[in-house]
């Protein structure tokens, strides 16, 4: 069998192919980091004060008529309870949601839509779709975004 000869250089000059892990980590961040201060301006112009209250508001309209409990909330968005709640409470003081409480549930609750949320999502859509499409279409072809999202759905659920 030939001797294949040292291995290839690892990209970026790093020592250690592990680092690549540390690398995408970052890079993850440094583009959330980059696209959400403009999108979040947007968005407290719409009346919402953190970007996580679209993807609260969003699943509790994706919820229908049902609600969404609290507990599923905080299963499907990775945020701490008290983090949630403390998000909630504002949702609801904005008037865009109402709390019921779960009977034989202990303090569960679920969350429904008010009549003020609808159509918020549409427009808190837009400023999304807006923002990423500028910051990400010259970059990436939808191939490749849709690799990306391949990959990036192996790293959570």
């Amino acid at each position: 069998m030939p001797d294949p000869g040292p291995p290839a250089p690892l990209p970026f000059g790093d020592s250690d192919a592990r680092i690549a892990y540390n690398r995408a980590f970052f890079a993850l961040l440094r583009v959330e980091r980059s696209l959400m201060p403009e999108i979040a301006a947007e968005l407290r112009a719409l009346g919402i004060s953190d970007p996580l209250w679209y993807e609260i508001l969003y699943a509790t309209e994706e919820a229908g008529a049902d609600g969404i409990a609290m507990q599923d909330l905080q299963n499907r968005l990775f945020v701490p309870q008290y983090a949630l709640s403390r998000h909630v409470t504002r949702i609801a003081q904005a008037g865009f949601i109402r709390r019921e409480a779960i009977p034989g549930a202990g303090r569960g609750q679920r969350l429904f839509l008010t009549p003020a949320a609808e159509g918020l999502q549409d427009r808190v859509w837009a400023v999304y779709m807006a923002r990423i499409q500028q910051a990400m279409a010259p970059r990436l072809s939808t191939d490749e975004a849709y690799d990306l999202v391949r990959l990036l759905n192996r790293l959570y659920g």
